[in-house]
């Protein structure tokens, strides 16, 4: 029969082996590479995925090998023709070399520090050497690619590749902003007015043609008009003459009762006239004989 203390040794043994078998196995996933250290000092890089083996008194550190942002933040630079620029710049990288990495800056928040100072010195230098307009408007992609490059080769002494920079804004400072769009707006007003005066101009030329022309049709109109009535009066005049000479007799009888029609057509029929005048020559005869008595010479 086994006694007690062999029962705890062994459980002892196999903890042991157990304890053991735990820190010498270490798993690398495949977002990572990892740098085995001894007593502090790396000994291994590992970047393969998987499970792997160390020795127990060693340690591991892991370290991100995906592409990495850095969002630096709006810097202040001045171009060649003395501009003053707020640029708003972003940049892609990734840990190349994890030993030259952790025995340079150690972490990525270090190393994040470090590519910020470095980003903004290349941003200074290269938007330095180019005007206003080469940064906002013409060879902004050149810029940004130098600005790469530029950094991809100082970050290489950390074991750093740069991936990507990108100037997301590249504008005027707010006080100059608000000096260009006052100035931009007051020119605008100002070709506004102009062209206000050369339409009010031109209206009035186009009133005064188009009053000068009514004026001519009015006067026209009324030439003709006049014409026109003329040669109706001219014509009226000559058929009474043509039918006067045909029976004369007739024509004053006809004269005389569109008279009578006139002068009669309300109650009112009182004529301030000589009893014996010419205009009740039918009232007395109906012939319309001089001489014949009127109806007011007939009356008692």
């Amino acid at each position: 029969m086994r006694s007690p203390v062999t029962g705890i040794v062994a459980l002892l043994a196999l903890l042991l082996v157990v304890v053991v078998a735990y820190m010498s196995l270490f798993t690398v996933q495949q977002t990572e590479q990892t740098i085995v250290l001894r007593f502090g000092e790396p000994v291994d890089v590992v970047t393969d995925p998987g499970l792997h083996f160390k020795a127990p008194w060693n340690s591991v550190i892991n370290i991100d090998k995906r592409i990495l942002d850095l969002e630096n933040p709006s810097q202040e630079a001045i171009a060649s023709d003395q501009k003053r620029l707020v640029v708003d710049a972003f940049a892609r990288y990734r840990i190349k070399n994890a030993l030259r990495f952790y025995q340079s800056v150690g972490s990525i928040q270090a190393a994040n520090l470090q590519l910020t100072t470095l980003l903004n010195a290349a941003l200074r230098r290269v938007l330095g050497e180019v005007t206003f307009i080469n940064v906002v408007r013409d060879d902004r992609e050149k810029l940004m690619q130098r600005i790469r490059d530029q950094l991809d080769r100082e970050a290489d002494g950390y074991g750093i590749q740069v991936v990507d920079v990108r100037i997301r804004r590249a504008d005027l400072p707010e006080q100059n902003s608000q000096a260009v769009y006052q100035r931009m707006k007051t020119e605008r007003e100002r070709e506004a007015a102009e062209f206000r005066a050369q339409g009010g101009q031109k209206a009035q030329e186009i009133r005064s043609k188009a009053d000068r022309e009514a004026t001519v049709i009015i006067a026209e109109a009324n030439s003709q008009a006049e014409q026109t009535r003329g040669a109706g009066d001219a014509e009226r005049n000559r058929l009474f003459a043509e039918a006067y000479s045909k029976d004369a007799d007739f024509f004053a009888f006809y004269r005389s009762m569109t008279a009578y029609e006139n002068g009669l057509r309300s109650n009112d029929t009182r004529f301030l006239l000589r009893p014996d005048s010419d205009f009740f020559r039918y009232f007395g005869s109906p012939h319309g004989k001089a001489g014949a008595e009127t109806p007011a010479q007939a009356k008692p």
